[in-house]
């Protein structure tokens, strides 16, 4: 299944879309189905934490060492 036959969330109408019918800035994706789709901006928040949750960890890896 090629990007074209997927399922991409408009960021700027947060309308399900399929295949590739916005400018790429405007989309999130590919997703499998319509409701993976619907679904991208809680997908979107969920990771971002995570993310920012990691980078926390490394930023402050090795601080509590007594080297």
């Amino acid at each position: 299944m090629s990007d074209e036959d997927k399922y991409w969330f408009n960021l700027s109408t947060n309308e399900v879309e399929f295949g590739k019918l916005s400018p790429a800035v405007d989309r999130v994706g590919p997703f499998d189905t319509a409701e993976e789709a619907q679904n991208a901006p809680e997908t979107l928040k969920e990771r971002s934490r995570a993310w920012a949750d990691e980078d926390a960890a490394d930023d402050s890896w090795g601080a509590g060492d007594d080297a």
